[in-house]
């Protein structure tokens, strides 16, 4: 199982279960979140704390997210980043345009606020 995706009150949490998000899952994570989006669902939580890699696809995945749910008007939250994953974001710059947090009791937060 690559991810699991849990809907709640406020928002789709979805974890990454394997260590890397490359060119092999982040299509399929791509097809989740156009589905979670056409479902009417515009919070989306990306949890990925067993995620010990991340490359240019993975990071194509995390912005689709992005860009879904800013056009539904609403949130989304990266939570749990390991190293070398946080490195690629604030590398890439994308710590700047993302909500980024440690938990996903953060990321919780930070919807239930919007």
């Amino acid at each position: 199982m690559e991810f699991k995706i849990e809907k709640l009150d406020t928002y789709t949490q979805i974890q990454v279960m394997i260590d890397k998000l490359d060119t092999h899952i982040a299509p399929s994570l791509k097809s989740e979140l156009v589905l979670i989006a056409g479902n009417g669902e515009k919070n989306i939580v990306l949890d990925l704390s067993n995620c010990r890699y991340c490359d240019s696809s993975g990071l194509s995945a995390i912005l689709v997210a992005n860009r879904l749910c800013k056009n539904a008007n609403g949130t989304f939250v990266l939570s749990g980043l390991q190293t070398a994953v946080e490195r690629l974001i604030t590398i890439s710059q994308l710590d700047t345009v993302l909500n980024i947090t440690a938990t996903v009791d953060e990321a919780t937060e930070i919807i239930n606020k919007e």
